[in-house]
């Protein structure tokens, strides 16, 4: 039996106005997964426990199957884990995103997607610059960086940029024990970069956490994703990160290649997971024209091409399509809400719906409160 995962970042949303009071995942045409709704198992499940922050790291480690409450350490780490960084126990790794500020408000909390060639020389200068014995910066992707402080403050309040886009960041800056040292950090990046030029002028640090412990996953298998702290949560718990050339997790992401490396690495394994971040992007910059074409990207060269693979390659297979989470256009941020999700079976596939949206999950009688129960589900069916 091979089974795939597929996760468009952020897709689910809230009814739209503009959109005659449709979701984008309503308006959007997505033949393949309003296929695997109506043939397949449909629901809705709540990615992101009561009380927790709704991100992309609660809501993927909920999909794995394991329960945030006990499992989750902070974001930070699991993006140290995905680039093979070795961890001391009193490390602390937070998240460092370049951004752009301008009259004192979050201008840009990607640096307009600074690229990772121009970030990599960026993150460099600063590692020169602010780095030191107690502290290091790691470069990533594109606007998404690390920063690993020895002895750093791990209870410390922090709002992620992406939250606050156009506010003044006066009150939101990180809060609680230690926070001082990293307001100092952030203001001394500031003066080095401003005094660079290019499109970041400030470092914005968040997700703080240290490492983590997770149980092994049952399967042998994959994950393919754009974004470090993916990878990180499948090195985590054993599975091994396949690096697709051109991905981006932005709207110009090779989604083909996904699609293509997934299928040929059932070859060999039994699992893969597949995560594609432009929806979630385009749902931050409250662009609708954006996410409703990377839905249907999503669903064109991603869906479609590995559910016609399992197809004609595979007798026993089952493949099951989400959201981690919602991120609404109206807020440009994350929210908690469940999202809607679809399992079809090449063997036993029941309780379909009208297709792959927030309402027609939503009138289905299958509601999973506890997300990490849904990848049990997905196994057994």
């Amino acid at each position: 039996m091979k089974y795939v995962v597929l996760v468009g970042d952020g897709m689910a949303d809230w009814p739209l106005p503009q959109l005659g009071g449709k979701t984008p995942l309503e308006a959007a045409n997505i033949p393949n997964m309003d296929w695997i709704a109506r043939n397949g198992t449909c629901g809705l499940v709540r990615t992101i426990p009561k009380g927790m922050k709704p991100g992309s790291d609660v809501g993927n480690i909920s999909i794995f199957g394991y329960d945030p409450r006990r499992s989750y350490t902070g974001r930070g780490p699991l993006e140290a884990l995905s680039r093979g960084i070795k961890l001391k126990i009193d490390d602390v790794v937070f998240r460092c995103n370049l951004v752009k500020i301008k009259n004192g408000k979050m201008a840009d909390y990607s640096a307009g997607h600074i690229t990772t060639a121009e970030a990599k020389k960026v993150i460099t200068l600063l590692n020169r610059e602010l780095g030191g014995n107690k502290v290091k910066f790691y470069p990533g992707i594109s606007y998404r960086h690390l920063v690993i402080i020895n002895g750093g403050p791990s209870d410390v309040n922090y709002t992620p940029p992406h939250d606050i886009t156009g506010r003044p960041i006066k009150g939101y800056l990180p809060k609680g024990p230690g926070a001082e040292t990293l307001n100092i950090l952030m203001s001394d990046s500031k003066e080095v970069l401003s005094a660079k030029g290019g499109k970041a002028n400030m470092i914005w640090l968040w997700g703080q956490g240290k490492k983590p412990n997770m149980k092994k996953f049952p399967l042998k298998g994959s994950v393919i994703t754009a974004v470090d702290l993916i990878k990180g949560i499948g090195k985590a718990i054993g599975l091994k990160a396949i690096n697709v050339p051109g991905v981006t997790g932005y709207l110009d992401t090779n989604y083909t290649g996904k699609a293509r490396y997934a299928l040929a690495s059932l070859k060999k394994n039994d699992f893969v997971f597949v995560h594609v971040e432009s929806p979630d992007e385009s749902g931050h910059e409250g662009d609708i024209k954006h996410k409703i074409k990377a839905i249907q990207d999503f669903d064109r060269h991603v869906v479609g091409p590995i559910l016609k693979g399992l197809v004609k390659r595979f007798d026993d297979f089952k493949i099951m399509v989400l959201s981690d989470h919602s991120t609404p256009i109206q807020i440009k941020t994350h929210s908690s809400e469940p999202v809607p999700f679809a399992i079809f079976s090449s063997k036993r596939s029941v309780n379909g719906c009208a297709g792959f949206n927030e309402k027609s999950a939503s009138k289905t009688k299958l509601k999973i409160e506890d997300g990490h129960k849904l990848m049990g589900l997905f196994l057994r069916h």
